[in-house]
Protein backbone atom coordinates (compact mmCIF):
# COMPACT_ATOMS: atom_id res chain seq x y z
CA UNK A 1 0.00 0.00 0.00
CA UNK A 2 2.60 2.48 0.55
CA UNK A 3 5.27 1.97 -2.25
CA UNK A 4 1.56 2.40 -4.34
CA UNK A 5 1.28 5.83 -3.16
CA UNK A 6 4.76 6.88 -4.20
CA UNK A 7 3.74 9.55 -6.26
CA UNK A 8 1.43 11.26 -3.36
CA UNK A 9 4.68 11.02 -0.62
CA UNK A 10 7.83 10.41 -2.70
CA UNK A 11 9.63 12.49 0.12
CA UNK A 12 9.84 10.22 2.98
CA UNK A 13 7.54 7.40 4.90
CA UNK A 14 6.96 5.57 7.85
CA UNK A 15 4.60 3.36 9.70
CA UNK A 16 3.62 2.10 13.28
CA UNK A 17 3.16 -1.54 14.12
CA UNK A 18 0.93 -2.59 17.24
CA UNK A 19 1.24 -5.59 19.00
CA UNK A 20 2.82 -8.20 21.31
CA UNK A 21 2.32 -6.33 24.46
CA UNK A 22 2.75 -8.02 28.13
CA UNK A 23 1.46 -6.93 30.94
CA UNK A 24 4.03 -4.95 33.40
CA UNK A 25 6.45 -4.43 30.29
CA UNK A 26 7.13 -0.91 28.21
CA UNK A 27 8.39 -0.83 24.69
CA UNK A 28 10.39 2.46 23.44
CA UNK A 29 11.13 2.93 20.00
CA UNK A 30 14.09 5.19 19.39
CA UNK A 31 15.82 6.80 16.47
CA UNK A 32 18.98 7.61 14.87
CA UNK A 33 21.11 4.69 16.79
CA UNK A 34 24.20 4.63 14.29
CA UNK A 35 26.54 1.59 14.12
CA UNK A 36 29.33 3.36 16.27
CA UNK A 37 26.89 3.88 19.10
CA UNK A 38 25.13 1.37 19.14
CA UNK A 39 27.15 -1.02 21.14
CA UNK A 40 27.79 1.60 23.86
CA UNK A 41 24.37 2.56 24.22
CA UNK A 42 23.28 -1.11 24.39
CA UNK A 43 25.46 -1.92 27.42
CA UNK A 44 24.63 1.29 29.30
CA UNK A 45 20.57 -0.01 28.72
CA UNK A 46 21.19 -3.20 29.83
CA UNK A 47 23.37 -1.87 33.05
CA UNK A 48 20.64 0.40 33.97
CA UNK A 49 17.75 -2.15 34.19
CA UNK A 50 20.03 -5.13 35.70
CA UNK A 51 19.99 -6.94 32.05
CA UNK A 52 16.20 -7.29 32.22
CA UNK A 53 15.10 -6.01 28.95
CA UNK A 54 15.46 -6.57 25.55
CA UNK A 55 17.14 -4.22 22.70
CA UNK A 56 16.39 -5.42 18.95
CA UNK A 57 17.60 -2.78 16.05
CA UNK A 58 16.19 -2.20 12.81
CA UNK A 59 18.48 -0.08 10.22
CA UNK A 60 19.15 3.39 12.73
CA UNK A 61 15.61 2.08 15.20
CA UNK A 62 16.14 0.79 18.22
CA UNK A 63 13.33 -1.06 19.85
CA UNK A 64 13.86 -1.18 23.72
CA UNK A 65 11.40 -3.37 26.03
CA UNK A 66 12.00 -3.70 29.82
CA UNK A 67 10.03 -3.79 33.09
CA UNK A 68 8.06 -0.85 33.79
CA UNK A 69 9.20 -0.11 37.16
CA UNK A 70 12.14 1.08 34.92
CA UNK A 71 10.58 3.66 32.60
CA UNK A 72 11.51 6.55 34.07
CA UNK A 73 14.90 5.97 34.51
CA UNK A 74 15.09 4.61 31.19
CA UNK A 75 13.68 7.84 29.36
CA UNK A 76 16.17 9.82 31.35
CA UNK A 77 19.00 7.51 29.76
CA UNK A 78 17.62 8.20 26.20
CA UNK A 79 17.26 11.90 26.42
CA UNK A 80 20.64 12.34 27.93
CA UNK A 81 22.93 9.69 25.58
CA UNK A 82 22.86 12.88 22.84
CA UNK A 83 24.82 11.46 19.64
CA UNK A 84 21.38 12.26 17.76
CA UNK A 85 19.39 9.56 19.66
CA UNK A 86 15.50 10.50 19.36
CA UNK A 87 12.50 9.09 21.29
CA UNK A 88 9.89 7.95 18.13
CA UNK A 89 7.50 5.90 20.32
CA UNK A 90 6.19 4.37 22.99
CA UNK A 91 4.05 2.51 25.00
CA UNK A 92 3.14 -1.37 25.66
CA UNK A 93 2.66 -2.38 22.02
CA UNK A 94 3.49 0.68 19.37
CA UNK A 95 6.79 0.33 17.39
CA UNK A 96 7.26 3.39 15.08
CA UNK A 97 9.54 3.79 12.14
CA UNK A 98 10.14 6.44 9.67
CA UNK A 99 12.81 7.93 7.50
CA UNK A 100 13.53 10.16 3.74
CA UNK A 101 13.33 8.28 0.61
CA UNK A 102 11.00 6.60 -1.34
CA UNK A 103 8.22 4.14 0.25
CA UNK A 104 9.30 1.39 -0.73
CA UNK A 105 12.79 1.68 0.25
CA UNK A 106 12.46 2.76 3.56
CA UNK A 107 9.61 0.00 3.51
CA UNK A 108 13.13 -2.36 2.95
CA UNK A 109 15.05 -0.54 5.33
CA UNK A 110 13.42 -1.83 8.38
CA UNK A 111 11.88 -5.20 7.01
CA UNK A 112 8.63 -4.11 6.77
CA UNK A 113 7.07 -7.31 5.09
CA UNK A 114 8.17 -9.29 7.96
CA UNK A 115 6.97 -7.75 10.40
CA UNK A 116 3.16 -8.48 12.26
CA UNK A 117 0.86 -7.00 14.41
CA UNK A 118 -3.07 -6.65 14.76
CA UNK A 119 -2.83 -3.50 13.17
CA UNK A 120 -0.68 -0.63 11.48
CA UNK A 121 -0.84 2.54 10.40
CA UNK A 122 1.35 3.85 7.76
CA UNK A 123 2.37 7.11 5.70
CA UNK A 124 3.84 8.38 2.62
CA UNK A 125 4.82 12.22 2.68
CA UNK A 126 5.06 15.11 0.35
CA UNK A 127 6.70 17.94 1.76
CA UNK A 128 4.59 21.91 1.69
CA UNK A 129 5.30 23.40 4.40
CA UNK A 130 8.12 22.12 6.63
CA UNK A 131 11.69 20.48 5.72
CA UNK A 132 12.21 17.16 4.59
CA UNK A 133 13.79 14.80 7.98
CA UNK A 134 12.89 11.80 9.69
CA UNK A 135 11.82 13.85 12.13
CA UNK A 136 8.93 15.56 10.06
CA UNK A 137 7.83 12.61 8.36
CA UNK A 138 4.98 10.85 9.91
CA UNK A 139 3.27 9.31 12.00
CA UNK A 140 4.03 11.25 14.69
CA UNK A 141 3.46 9.99 18.26
CA UNK A 142 3.25 12.10 21.53
CA UNK A 143 1.47 9.81 23.52
CA UNK A 144 1.10 6.11 25.14
CA UNK A 145 0.64 3.63 22.25
CA UNK A 146 -0.89 6.69 20.60
CA UNK A 147 0.29 7.78 17.02
CA UNK A 148 -1.06 9.92 13.97
CA UNK A 149 -0.98 10.68 10.04
CA UNK A 150 -2.28 13.73 8.63
CA UNK A 151 -3.29 14.36 5.00
CA UNK A 152 -3.85 18.55 4.82
CA UNK A 153 -2.94 21.82 6.18
CA UNK A 154 -4.00 23.66 9.46
CA UNK A 155 -3.75 27.44 9.72
CA UNK A 156 -3.67 28.13 13.41
CA UNK A 157 -1.28 25.31 14.36
CA UNK A 158 1.42 27.93 15.52
CA UNK A 159 -1.13 29.35 18.00
CA UNK A 160 -2.24 26.36 19.27
CA UNK A 161 1.11 24.81 19.26
CA UNK A 162 1.62 27.91 21.80
CA UNK A 163 -1.30 26.76 24.63
CA UNK A 164 0.07 23.23 24.37
CA UNK A 165 3.60 23.92 25.34
CA UNK A 166 2.22 26.31 28.30
CA UNK A 167 0.04 22.69 29.35
CA UNK A 168 3.52 20.71 29.34
CA UNK A 169 4.09 19.24 26.07
CA UNK A 170 7.02 19.80 23.93
CA UNK A 171 7.35 19.31 20.35
CA UNK A 172 10.58 18.42 18.32
CA UNK A 173 9.50 20.08 14.70
CA UNK A 174 7.40 22.71 13.37
CA UNK A 175 5.09 20.62 11.67
CA UNK A 176 1.40 20.98 12.36
CA UNK A 177 0.86 17.58 12.40
CA UNK A 178 3.02 17.26 15.12
CA UNK A 179 0.72 19.92 16.93
CA UNK A 180 -2.55 17.76 15.87
CA UNK A 181 -0.57 14.52 17.42
CA UNK A 182 0.10 16.91 20.28
CA UNK A 183 -3.40 18.17 20.36
CA UNK A 184 -5.55 14.63 20.84
CA UNK A 185 -2.71 13.47 22.84
CA UNK A 186 -3.33 16.26 25.46
CA UNK A 187 -7.10 15.79 25.60
CA UNK A 188 -6.81 12.43 25.76
CA UNK A 189 -4.81 12.77 28.97
CA UNK A 190 -7.31 14.34 30.30
CA UNK A 191 -9.57 11.57 30.36
CA UNK A 192 -11.34 12.03 27.03
CA UNK A 193 -12.40 9.07 24.89
CA UNK A 194 -10.59 9.12 21.69
CA UNK A 195 -13.68 9.83 19.64
CA UNK A 196 -14.59 12.57 22.11
CA UNK A 197 -11.22 14.20 21.18
CA UNK A 198 -11.81 13.47 17.32
CA UNK A 199 -14.90 15.50 17.81
CA UNK A 200 -13.45 18.32 19.93
CA UNK A 201 -10.95 19.00 17.29
CA UNK A 202 -13.46 19.84 14.52
CA UNK A 203 -14.06 23.38 16.54
CA UNK A 204 -10.00 23.88 17.80
CA UNK A 205 -8.08 22.52 14.61
CA UNK A 206 -8.81 25.25 11.81
CA UNK A 207 -7.72 24.29 8.34
CA UNK A 208 -8.64 21.31 6.05
CA UNK A 209 -7.19 17.80 7.08
CA UNK A 210 -7.80 14.11 7.07
CA UNK A 211 -6.64 12.02 10.34
CA UNK A 212 -5.60 8.62 10.97
CA UNK A 213 -5.21 8.02 14.48
CA UNK A 214 -3.52 4.50 15.59
CA UNK A 215 -4.31 3.40 19.17
CA UNK A 216 -3.22 0.34 21.20
CA UNK A 217 -6.48 -1.38 20.37
CA UNK A 218 -7.65 -0.03 16.79
CA UNK A 219 -7.42 2.95 14.92
CA UNK A 220 -10.13 6.07 13.93
CA UNK A 221 -10.63 8.04 10.92
CA UNK A 222 -11.53 11.71 10.86
CA UNK A 223 -12.08 14.43 8.22
CA UNK A 224 -12.57 17.99 8.30
CA UNK A 225 -16.12 19.24 7.39
CA UNK A 226 -15.03 20.58 3.86
CA UNK A 227 -13.76 16.88 3.43
CA UNK A 228 -11.15 18.09 0.49
CA UNK A 229 -8.26 15.62 1.17
CA UNK A 230 -9.35 12.29 -0.76
CA UNK A 231 -10.14 8.97 1.38
CA UNK A 232 -11.45 5.54 1.37
CA UNK A 233 -12.09 2.68 3.30
CA UNK A 234 -12.66 -0.97 2.48
CA UNK A 235 -14.30 -3.04 5.37
CA UNK A 236 -14.76 -6.58 5.42
CA UNK A 237 -15.34 -9.20 8.24
CA UNK A 238 -11.67 -9.91 8.45
CA UNK A 239 -10.34 -6.47 8.24
CA UNK A 240 -10.49 -2.59 8.05
CA UNK A 241 -8.20 -0.51 5.61
CA UNK A 242 -7.92 3.08 5.48
CA UNK A 243 -6.10 4.86 2.36
CA UNK A 244 -6.11 8.39 0.08
CA UNK A 245 -6.55 6.31 -2.89
CA UNK A 246 -8.74 3.05 -3.75
CA UNK A 247 -5.96 1.75 -5.96
CA UNK A 248 -4.09 1.05 -2.77
CA UNK A 249 -6.14 -1.69 -1.81
CA UNK A 250 -6.04 -3.57 -5.17
CA UNK A 251 -3.48 -6.19 -3.60
CA UNK A 252 -5.83 -6.51 -0.33
CA UNK A 253 -7.01 -10.45 -0.24
CA UNK A 254 -10.49 -10.65 -0.56
CA UNK A 255 -11.14 -6.82 -2.09
CA UNK A 256 -13.65 -7.51 -4.72
CA UNK A 257 -15.94 -8.54 -1.51
CA UNK A 258 -15.12 -5.44 0.41
CA UNK A 259 -17.67 -2.79 1.55
CA UNK A 260 -15.73 0.28 0.02
CA UNK A 261 -16.80 3.83 0.77
CA UNK A 262 -15.93 7.25 1.27
CA UNK A 263 -15.78 8.50 5.12
CA UNK A 264 -18.41 11.01 5.91
CA UNK A 265 -17.42 14.82 6.47
CA UNK A 266 -17.04 15.08 10.73
CA UNK A 267 -17.54 11.91 11.58
CA UNK A 268 -15.53 9.72 13.28
CA UNK A 269 -15.08 6.06 12.43
CA UNK A 270 -13.39 4.28 15.13
CA UNK A 271 -12.58 0.18 14.66
CA UNK A 272 -10.77 -1.93 17.59
CA UNK A 273 -9.49 -5.18 17.23
CA UNK A 274 -11.03 -8.33 18.97
CA UNK A 275 -9.84 -9.40 22.14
Amino acid sequence: MLKTMTERGPDSAGFAIYGGQESGVRKITVRGVSDDVIAVFEAGFLELIGGTGTLHKRYDHVVLTYPAQHDAAVRDYVKAFGAGIAFASSGESIELYKGVGLPEDVALRFGLEKMQGTHAIGHTRMATESAVTVAGAHPFSTGPDQCLVHNGSLSNHNSLRRQLVREGLTFETENDSEVAAGYLSWRLSKGERLDEALKASLNDLDGFYTFVVGTRDGFAVLRDPVACKPAVMAETDDYVAFASEYRSFAGLPGIQHATVFEPEPQRVYHWEHAA
